[in-house]
């Protein structure tokens, strides 16, 4: 399975759908980028949005997502029941598959450095993420909410943010990044509309108050429907399962003589959270996961792309495509993977402190780069399928050709973008051979030669495809710039391997 995690990042608007469509739509810019759902709540003037991604996007997804946040929502006229400092209050990651906890904690720290830095938002770090184990209590870090940290984030040391300015974005506020496990978000309505009442309960059960460990829970009213809510945030629903909290929540109801009418899931959950309840009430016996048809379905599914459907199989199919071009595009993400790899095994290490910073932005650098170049693996199968389909059209004569040549031109560029993208690469690599962990020195010196490779590869896919171009000013163009591109990737290339053998 690939590398996933998602991202949970929970915006201060619950009113105006459009604000929340273009934040989706921010989001989902990120090619690469699933969308899995999005929700609104007008009394809580929240939303939830979730998506996964690879971990190359979810940074930028994510800090697109805060762009867009900040440009649409305005704290200084916010209101809503719901604890709130920040247009996007909170951001979680969460590690999914073949990742770990620190990974994430790493995907924390680079967006929390861009939101700040760039976007000039206070940022907080949370949950795994925290710098201090004061901060990793969500409630904590926004005790006072937007107002009480503009009132005292400038004089009050313990405000001071672990990234961007020590001043309040008025406009956009502050927010928290963090790490945690998939949490269940979860609400309980009562027949009564006596939040006394609410918050009585949601003490019995919130973990500050000698309730459930894994339950931060709040009173509110809901004034819409005359009745009041227990809202939670079930942190842990392996060691504190729904049921259980539903089942407390009602026998607390009944001691002030009123009844549980609904409740309901805020965005996702995972699949065991719902399966423990139906296991508790159905009072299952022996019963697992692998009896569920969809589950099955997936198992099965996954593993006939695993055996079958492989990047490998498709170019080894009799399809034309994907071809030479597609592969030299996976070629360069492989030479940024490793680029990207030596600068972790480097950064962090005593030894090496004096280059930590400068090999950070490489590392950041090669991952965009990987997703690029990953991205153009599919780009490039595209182009050639748009030729073949030009030729197909049904049109006249002197549409057809126009169609043909505007396909094939595009054929021309999309491998050019891989040689540039690939000779970026190749000059990470070079820094990465001269000042990374001399430990990776071979993994830095098969990064210059794949990277290279893919130049080469793709400088091929450019000039077959210019033999079919009849504009003279554009083919001189577009091959001059594969000349340019192809001399200067030889020249990085040869000065990686002087420095590999050298040091061997």
């Amino acid at each position: 399975m690939a590398k996933l995690v998602e991202c949970v990042p929970n915006y201060s608007e619950g009113r105006r759908p459009e604000v929340l469509e273009a934040i989706c739509d921010a989001i989902k810019s990120v090619e690469g980028v699933t969308l899995l759902d999005h929700e609104m709540d007008p009394d809580h003037n929240r939303a939830v949005v979730t998506f996964v991604s690879h971990p190359n996007l979810a940074v930028e997804a994510a800090f697109r997502g805060y762009q867009k946040a900040a440009e649409l929502i305005d704290m200084t006229t916010h209101t809503g029941e719901h604890p709130r400092m920040g247009a996007c209050d909170v951001c979680p990651f969460i590690p999914l598959s073949e990742m770990t906890e620190d990974d994430a904690i790493e995907l924390a720290h680079n967006l929390a450095e861009r939101v700040g830095n760039e976007l000039k938002i206070p940022v907080y770090l949370y949950e795994s993420a925290a710098s201090t184990p004061k901060r990793k209590n969500l409630a904590k870090v926004r005790k006072g909410e937007y107002e009480g940290m503009r009132d005292t984030i400038e004089t009050d040391a313990s405000r001071k943010p672990d990234y961007g300015p020590s001043k309040m974005n008025l406009k956009a506020g502050a927010t928290a990044i963090g790490v945690r496990f998939p949490l269940v978000a979860y609400n309980v309505y009562l027949d009564t509309n006596k939040k006394w009442i609410a918050d009585k309960i949601a003490d019995a059960v919130r973990s500050l108050k000698g309730g459930f460990r894994f339950v931060k829970a709040l009173g509110f009213e809901i004034k819409e429907r005359d009745q009041v809510q227990i809202s939670m945030n079930l942190v842990n629903y392996q060691k504190t399962p729904v049921f259980r909290v539903f089942e407390t929540i009602k026998s607390e109801a009944a001691r002030y003589g009123v009844n549980v009418t609904s409740s309901e899931i805020i965005g996702l959950l995972p699949n065991e959270a719902i399966l423990d309840v139906a296991d508790f009430y159905l009072r299952l016996e022996g019963f697992s996961k692998d009896q569920i048809l969809e589950q099955k379905l997936q198992d099965a599914d996954s593993g006939g792309a695993q055996a079958g459907e492989s990047f490998y199989d498709e170019v080894a199919a009799s399809s034309p495509a994907p071809g030479g071009g597609s592969v030299a595009a996976s070629v360069g993400a492989l030479a940024a993977a490793l680029a990207a790899m030596v600068c972790r095994l480097t950064v962090g290490k005593k030894q090496y402190a004096k280059v930590k910073d400068e090999l950070s932005i490489v590392r950041d650098k090669a991952d965009t780069l990987r997703a690029d170049l990953t991205t153009l693996v599919d780009t490039d199968k595209e182009a050639f399928n748009d030729v073949m389909a030009a030729f197909k059209i049904d049109a006249d004569e002197e549409t057809r050709k126009k169609a043909v040549q505007d396909a094939t031109q595009n054929a021309s560029e999309v491998p050019l973008t891989v040689m540039k993208k690939s000779l970026e690469t190749l000059e990470l690599a070079y820094i990465v051979a001269e000042k990374g962990n001399e430990n990776s020195i071979t993994d830095a010196g098969v990064a210059g030669l794949i990277g290279l490779a893919a130049v080469e590869g793709a400088d091929y896919n450019v000039r077959i495809n210019l033999t079919s171009l009849d504009d003279p000013k554009v083919v001189k163009k577009l091959k001059d710039e594969a000349a340019r591109v192809v001399s200067e990737a030889r020249e990085v290339a040869g000065k990686i391997k002087q420095l590999v053998e050298a040091k061997l």
